[in-house]
């Protein structure tokens, strides 16, 4: 069986299905990762912490990546689709219930190994869920199918911070965190223990939901993909490759998912703490990191209704690309107070909001094309992309350090160069089959 005809074998029935499912999934990795948003500038708060420490919640969550997502295709080969994203359901439990011993004893570095848990779990998930989507169908309409599951992500994301924040904050937050640094040291310690014990009832009901998960999704109709065999024309192509080193348009995808991960992560993870520069508090603020997911889910909408009827999937990644640079250069050159949806603020931040727009056929884009004609390889290319990821995890701790030592705008540098290489990726990188 070759891998076109494992995916074109399923019928329109169990291809819905299986859509739905994965859907599901990627509605529970945008809920657990998008949550950080929140998670940075409270920990901040808390744990007394400074910019390049709060942004460790993000390194820690998505360094795990890195680490985890080799490992995670031989896991996959091994035990297979639904088997595997089982284990990473229950790896994520487990990361979860770390939070509660962490609140009790009010240490950071038990809360990062909470965070690096969930995401070595993440990465099985996202290492099994998206070959899974790029292969299950046409290849031409892969960026409907993915934009389909970033609505599902960054919806997520959008109800993740308000959710949480609904859930540890007070209305009389704004004074508390007011008077946190005029207390003395034995009250504020009393102060801060009761303010970060509010994460304890619900990282505990996270935990044991994403157990119950991994329970539902083993025992899912969702069918094994095979994506160990090859057509005779991927098997001629890829004759005599030994190594998923040999695979440029992979390799060089993989980079450009590095930095496209952390574009995003930058202006959805760091918007509040922008907005707090300019005199909001984190109550007013918690709304900016939705504002920017709803820009990238009017992307999606556009990608589903658009492509491939009025323009390719490469065409949107590569208006993107140079959408982004546009606005990334708008952040840092232009200024002026706006009022705009009840907030007095500078336009920059606006132009922030606007990067979810420029990033949100990006991902979709990338990945058909640098899977593309991987065959065999196609697990372990997977997990080489996942590793990609690590982006989300260094690029902010780099803005966190320029904000920290220059200015939170001037942070916002850091975004230049990634646009240009992947503008460089859209135009030209994605063709090389071949180091030369």
């Amino acid at each position: 069986m070759t891998l076109l005809t494992a995916a074109e074998s399923l019928t329109k029935r169990q291809t819905a299905i299986s859509i739905v499912i994965i859907g599901m999934l990627f509605f529970i990795f945008g809920f657990v990762s998008w949550v950080n948003a929140i998670l940075i500038p409270y920990f901040k708060i808390a744990c007394e912490l400074n910019h390049f420490q709060s942004y460790l919640v993000a390194f820690a969550f998505y360094i795990a990546y890195f680490v985890v997502s080799v490992p995670s295709a031989y896991l996959l080969k091994r035990v297979g689709f639904k088997k595997g994203m089982m284990v990473g359901f229950w790896l994520m439990a487990v990361g979860a219930a770390i939070f509660v011993p962490a609140a009790l004893a009010r240490m950071y570095e038990l809360f990062l190994l909470g965070l690096f848990t969930l995401g070595g779990g993440l990465a099985i998930l996202q290492t099994a869920a998206n070959p899974y989507i790029t292969v299950l169908g046409p290849k031409e309409r892969a960026t409907q199918r993915i934009s389909i599951m970033g609505i599902c992500n960054k919806g997520a994301g959008i109800l993740a911070p308000l959710a949480f924040a609904a859930a540890i904050l007070r209305p009389t937050d704004s004074e508390l965190f007011a008077q946190i640094p005029l207390m003395d040291e034995h009250t504020r310690a009393q102060a801060l223990d009761a303010l970060i014990r509010r994460v304890i009832v619900p990282y505990t009901c996270v935990s044991a939901v994403l157990f119950t998960l991994g329970l539902a999704v083993r025992y899912s109709p969702l069918p094994e993909i095979d994506t160990e065999h090859e057509s005779a024309e991927v098997a001629s192509r890829n004759e005599g490759k030994t190594s998923i080193f040999q695979f440029p348009h992979l390799i060089l995808g993989a980079l450009a998912i590095f930095l496209h991960v952390g574009t995003q992560v930058i202006a959805i993870d760091t918007i509040i703490g922008y907005a707090g520069s300019m005199g909001m508090d984190l109550l007013q603020a918690k709304s900016f990191p939705s504002y920017t997911l709803t820009a990238t889910i009017v992307g999606y909408l556009i990608g589903i209704s658009c492509t491939p009827r009025l323009f390719s999937q490469l065409t949107a990644l590569r208006v993107c690309t140079l959408l982004g640079l546009t606005f990334s250069i708008g952040i840092l050159l232009l200024s002026g107070n706006v009022r705009l949806l009840g907030h007095e603020a500078d336009i920059s931040i606006w132009f922030v909001v606007l990067l979810g727009l420029a990033n949100s056929l990006v991902w979709a884009g990338i990945w058909p094309l640098a899977l593309d004609g991987l065959g065999r390889f196609t697990k372990l290319g997977g997990s080489i992309m996942i590793m990609g990821l690590c982006g989300n995890a260094l690029l902010p701790l780099l803005y966190g350090y320029l904000a920290d030592n220059i200015s939170l705008r001037d942070g916002y540098w850091v975004l230049i160069p990634c646009y240009l290489y992947l503008i460089f990726y859209a135009f030209k990188g994605y063709r090389l089959r071949r180091w030369a």
